[in-house]
């Protein structure tokens, strides 16, 4: 057996043994963990992100209302 092998086989059950909130935090180190190895840039408490929404989105809620209409037209022949 491998040491990482033999080292991962002791910390599962002391893994099943922590609390909800531990598990959660040891999740959260490994997803951190996981994207600093990849360069991946994952989202930070202090920085604001933009995010989109449906309200004032006319130009997207007129194309979404031709493309049913013409489906209904589709379907009706």
């Amino acid at each position: 057996m491998r040491a990482d092998t033999a080292l991962v086989t002791e910390l599962l059950p002391k893994v099943q043994v922590l609390s909800r909130a531990d598990k959660l935090r040891l999740m959260q180190f490994l997803v951190f963990e996981l994207a600093r190895e990849e360069g991946v840039a994952l989202l930070r408490p202090d920085q604001d992100y933009p995010i989109w929404t449906p309200y004032d989105a006319f130009e997207a809620a007129e194309t979404l209302l031709n493309a049913l209409e013409r489906e209904q037209v589709t379907y009706a022949n």
